[in-house]
């Protein structure tokens, strides 16, 4: 059984489809958004990937400005910003704009992670930069420590987040922040000890902070669900056909119907990807689902759930939404209190 203080959210990456302009990506994330308020999730997450052709959402503070929009109630953030790729003052004020328009609402996610190509990070003229400095420098511009004044003023807290791999779980520690680990730090595919003692480190590092007074781990990863295992597999098909087809090509491409990718012609190799990445998600029915879900959760001991699965048919995945939801019930809290 699932821990009931445990909060729901999702992450959506605004994925392109096959025969759909880009910006049927970006209306379907604000349709999702406004569902998952429905529902009674607890967040709603948008990501930033410049020049990715399968990937809509390069500009996370104008989308989210979108989703605040059409919704009033379910919490916002970035999963995230790519800090590298900006100045620090800049990433304040975009997202003090947001909490002007939802105040009380506007989490603030942040990486590191470089551009996808060459090409890409020439264009960001991305150069190698201190992530504990640039944080450290935009939690002063969000508090009011900073030796500039802010314009906009926030409208109340912006809580910052970091996505963390061993050593972001580090700067985590010593910032006094929160994290949202994914992938090989969960162990769903694998030995999960690497991940736990990770996990185990950060918390013992942990420093108390105005943010938080001590460590709070939320943990993504794909999460489908369906009436069948066949037909749960084959929601995850496309996601892991386009990150098969990323692994032996160098392109991401949008993701394609099931049909499709059923009758792709593909190397042992692509095959191989396929694999890792259904092993690395939570696919099934609702009771597989859940018992999957419940295992990780209190082996990770993460307070939130950043579900962050996708798949070809809108319809399925917003039925996969809801069932997700439903797993979780009554257990997902009211809006939380800033910064938990």
């Amino acid at each position: 059984m699932i821990d009931p203080d445990v909060r729901l959210s999702l992450l959506d990456r605004a994925r392109t489809r096959t025969g759909e302009p880009d910006a049927a990506a970006l209306r379907g994330v604000v349709g999702r958004a406004v569902r998952a308020e429905r529902l009674g999730y607890e967040r709603f997450w948008v990501a930033e990937h410049h020049g990715v052709p399968g990937i809509g959402g390069a500009a996370p503070a104008v989308l989210l400005a979108a989703v605040a929009g059409a919704t009033s109630t379910i919490r916002l953030g970035s999963a995230g910003v790519m800090l590298p790729h900006h100045q620090p003052l800049v990433v304040a004020e975009q997202f003090a704009t947001l909490s002007a328009f939802a105040p009380g609402r506007v989490d603030l996610g942040l990486g590191r992670s470089p551009g996808f190509t060459a090409p890409v990070r020439r264009a960001l003229r991305q150069v190698e930069r201190d992530f504990a400095a640039d944080l450290a420098e935009l939690r002063g511009f969000l508090d009011g420590t900073a030796e500039i004044t802010l314009r906009p003023q926030p409208d109340g807290p912006v809580p910052m987040y970091v996505l963390a791999t061993g050593s972001g779980l580090q700067v985590a520690a010593e910032l006094g922040l929160p994290v949202i680990v994914g992938g090989p730090l969960l162990g769903v595919s694998g030995d999960p000890s690497p991940g736990l003692e990770a996990l185990a480190g950060y918390r013992r590092a942990f420093r108390p902070s105005p943010q938080r007074p001590g460590p709070r781990v939320a943990v993504s990863l794909d999460v489908l669900i369906a009436d069948t295992t066949a037909d749960a597999a084959d929601l995850l098909l496309p996601e892991a056909w386009a990150m098969a087809q990323s692994r032996t090509t160098g392109v991401f491409p949008p993701l394609e119907s099931v049909a499709a990718v059923r009758a792709a012609t593909r190397t042992p190799r692509q095959q191989q990807y396929l694999d890792q990445t259904a092993a690395g998600a939570i696919a099934g029915t609702a009771t597989h689902v859940e018992s999957r879900l419940a295992e990780l959760l209190d082996r990770t001991g993460a307070a939130e759930l950043v579900a962050s699965g996708s798949t070809f048919d809108r319809d399925l995945l917003a039925a996969s939404d809801a069932a997700l939801a439903a797993i979780f019930g009554s257990s997902t809290p009211p809006p939380s209190v800033p910064g938990c």
